[in-house]
């Protein structure tokens, strides 16, 4: 790992570029080759994730069944299973409240979807963003109760919903929390607490998605009603595993690690998705324009986006019920809200973060040097969009970054995402327990928080201090890993569908990267919100074209702008642009260096 990825010790966003693979690996790429008869750029992209020859059949192929543990390892998994397994034979109505993104949407709609094949009587609440806030509150709790519920089960949240849920307990409901944010030690008093981040939880499954956590606790469910002879009498038992495609969308959409059970799931629910019997998702592909077979791009980066604008900036009930609707019509109706709402969103989204830069500039000196953490906010900002704005901060400087959307006091809400390495989850509790914030919390690589009046500057300094160890382990790790090196005219869709076999791609289980080198610019120009989209010629004539997303004001963006005709080595990921009907290879840009 000393060496230098054809001798890039500084690239043009600052980066060093190294083989992927050492030395063990490069053997074991070499094993698949020879006893497998892979092709060597796959075996190369297996192999630079940690797979042997031994392993191959199975992670090619991750099946549930091989997979899936007892759900009854998660604590308190066989409570929460009896009492919505009572629910269902007593036909109670049953309340769920989700969270407003699209882990959130697509637990509650899971969860709603298994209650109506087991002719229970569900009822979704998801809580308006600006006006009621994450999680459980005392008005809709107390509005569900008097419509007659007698079970609330909280997905995504209710963690730390201490005060709320013993509401509902007084209120006369159970309550059932499943969830996979970060816990405190102390836990609210309620029927059920499955959270595999609950801190006396020795499941190791901490990486699931709350999607993921509903999927296993139904399945828990599916298993007592079993038992009771429930299905045997006047109940047919859901197909769980039709249901696969809410799952994979939540685990790529929520950006957990892709590995083990989780990776079993996308590669599973992608493949039921693609079918597109779901008739909402079927909706929101055609809106989104989207044609090919879905894959884990299409989800994270395409549909993910378009059913959390609902909960951004619209009505945060949308998404689950176009996940859940029966009708056409309905489904054609609420995806072209969302799709509509999502290019409300992006403009917005524009204009934040052209002004979270220029704060995090003055933050981090204008050579992006200065600090761990960037802390921003404003009081004209759009409270379901600072998420966004964090993400892009963090991209563009490489380190945890804030965005909150101040109130006229000085307090307010917001969001933060980390870099690999840091732990952002655990240093919001950190800040909930110093009293520096009202609540907060969150995982590993992202987190919501609420501040009190005039904390910003107290807030910034512990999490500068909190972190400051952390980010500079992680920032002095952040070499460009790539997977090997590809010629214009061997990118081919055939070889792109190769790789693919290796997916899917995400958080955890990185997209493969490889350097095109000393490919000449032959045009580029801006395209879209701020893409810069390219065409490259290698020393043999063959083109491909390329894009950078969200490059146009970056330096790599200006280089591909002003580079015409200029030599360079050129690091992205392969993707399939099926645009006009036809097939080409695209390369997705990351990275430049002068050739």
């Amino acid at each position: 790992m000393t060496r230098f990825f054809l001798g890039v010790e500084h690239s043009l966003t600052g980066r060093a570029w190294r083989d992927r693979l050492d030395d063990e690996a490069h053997a074991r790429a070499l094993m698949m080759v020879q006893q497998h008869g892979l092709p060597d750029v796959l075996a190369r992209v297996l192999a630079g994730r940690g797979v042997s020859a031994s392993d191959l059949p199975a992670y090619l192929e991750p099946r549930l069944r091989d997979l899936m543990p007892d759900p009854s390892t998660l604590i308190d998994m066989d409570r929460a299973g009896e009492r919505l397994a009572q629910a269902v034979t007593r036909k109670e109505q049953v309340a769920i409240f989700g969270d407003y993104d699209v882990d959130g949407a697509c637990s509650s709609a899971l969860l709603a979807e298994w209650f109506n094949q087991c002719g229970a009587r569900p009822s979704i609440h998801i809580p308006d963003r600006i006006t009621e806030g994450y999680g459980p509150n005392a008005e809709a709790i107390t509005a569900l109760a008097r419509a007659g519920a007698t079970l609330l089960v909280t997905v995504d949240c209710g963690t730390t919903s201490h005060e709320t849920l013993a509401e509902a307990k007084r209120l006369g409901m159970d309550v059932v929390v499943l969830d996979h944010h970060q816990a405190p030690v102390d836990l609210p008093t309620v029927d059920a607490l499955v959270n595999p981040n609950r801190q006396d939880d020795l499941s190791g499954l901490g990486h699931l998605c709350a999607a993921g956590v509903v999927f296993m606790t139904l399945v828990a469910t599916t298993r007592v009603l079993r038992m009771k002879g429930a299905f045997a009498r006047d109940l047919k038992e859901p197909d769980l595993l039709a249901s696969l495609d809410l799952v994979a969308l939540a685990t790529v959409a929520d950006v957990v690690p892709l590995k083990g059970l989780n990776r079993a799931f996308v590669k599973q629910g992608l493949a039921i998705a693609r079918a597109r019997t779901r008739i909402g998702l079927r909706a929101l592909c055609d809106a989104a324009r989207l044609d090919g077979p879905l894959n884990a791009f299409h989800f994270g980066y395409l549909l993910g986006p378009r059913i959390n604008a609902g909960g951004r900036i619209g009505d945060a009930g949308l998404g689950a019920r176009l996940l859940l609707t029966q009708d056409e019509a309905e489904a054609g109706t609420i995806a072209a809200k969302l799709d509509a709402l999502n290019a409300e969103r992006r403009e917005i989204e524009s204009r934040m973060v052209e002004e979270a830069e220029a704060e995090a500039l003055a933050l981090t000196g204008f050579d992006g040097e200065q600090g761990s953490v960037i802390v921003t906010g404003s009081s004209a900002w759009h409270p379901g969009i600072v998420g966004l704005v964090a993400a892009r901060l963090k991209e563009r400087f490489n380190r945890p970054a804030f965005a909150i959307a101040l109130d006229q006091q000085g307090g307010g809400t917001g969001s933060g995402r980390s870099i690999i390495g840091v732990d952002l989850g655990r240093a919001v509790r950190a800040a909930v327990d110093e009293g520096l914030l009202v609540k907060g919390g969150g995982h590993a690589m992202a987190a919501g928080l609420t501040l009190h009046a005039g904390g910003m500057a107290a807030f910034r300094n512990f999490m500068e201090h909190r972190l400051e160890d952390d980010v500079r382990r992680a920032r002095a790790q952040t070499a460009l890993l790539i997977d090997g090196t590809l010629m214009a005219g061997g990118a081919k869709p055939d070889l792109i569908e190769e790789i693919e076999k290796a997916g899917p791609f995400g958080s955890g289980q990185a997209e493969p990267l490889f350097v095109l080198p000393a490919h000449r610019l032959v045009d580029s120009g801006v395209v879209g919100t701020g893409h810069v989209r390219a065409r490259f010629k290698s020393g043999d004539g063959a083109l491909i074209s390329a894009i950078a997303f969200r490059a146009e004001q970056s330096a790599l963006g200006q280089a591909l702008l002003k580079g015409r005709g200029v030599a360079f080595h050129i690091a992205g990921s392969l993707a399939i642009d099926r645009y006009g009907g036809g097939q080409r290879a695209q390369l997705r840009i990351t990275d430049l260096a002068p050739a």
